[in-house]
């Protein structure tokens, strides 16, 4: 088992210009609102109040970034598919994020996370042929596994790999047995 994550909110960022200058490596979480991403945040630096999880899926609005121990940074988006506000402002969070997940040296990977309850929608397909369209690096992970039967697990997770292929990873912020893995790749010093 790893040792203690000492995991920490660094700053919120609108576009690349506001971004920390850091050179760690870098994971930018991808998906849907309400997908699980703050509490994907959360189960890795095994702190339940790091990132605000809500109800209310489309509350983050700008980059939130997250450093793991000077190990590594994680990079909280908004989600995508829903959010109550105006085309306006959804188009220029798009122009936002494009220029960041395209321009951001410090991105190792991107990382998609997936409901593990649900197909998959149709607006994570198109997120995935935009990263495909760019050739960025990416790899999945499939969230909210503690909400599907045992003997679905497998099944989801092979769902997701035949789809998307390349690393798919299962997580639960319920049961953190699959945190090690995630870290494990994480902190790689050669992905």
């Amino acid at each position: 088992m790893r040792p203690y994550i000492n995991a920490k909110f660094i700053i919120s960022a609108e576009k690349l210009s506001q971004c920390p200058n850091f050179t760690l490596p870098e994971y930018p979480l991808l998906g849907r609102s309400n997908v699980g991403k703050s509490s994907f945040i959360n189960g890795l630096a095994n702190n339940k109040k790091l990132a605000r999880t809500s109800n209310t899926p489309g509350k983050t609005r700008l980059i939130n970034f997250f450093n793991f121990s000077e190990e590594f940074m994680i990079a909280d988006l908004p989600g995508y598919g829903y959010a109550k506000v105006s085309k306006e402002a959804q188009n220029k969070w798009q122009k936002y994020l494009e220029e960041y997940l395209l321009k951001r040296e410090q991105i190792k990977y991107l990382v998609q996370l997936i409901d593990a309850r649900h197909e998959i929608q149709k607006n994570d397909f198109q997120m995935r042929e935009w990263v495909a369209a760019y050739n960025l690096p990416i790899i999945t992970v499939v969230t909210k596994m503690d909400c599907i039967s045992k003997n679905k697990v497998q099944q989801a997770l092979s769902h997701v790999k035949k789809e998307f292929g390349g690393e798919v990873f299962p997580f639960s912020a319920v049961d953190n047995r699959y945190n090690e893995k995630i870290l494990e790749f994480f902190t790689q010093k050669d992905n």
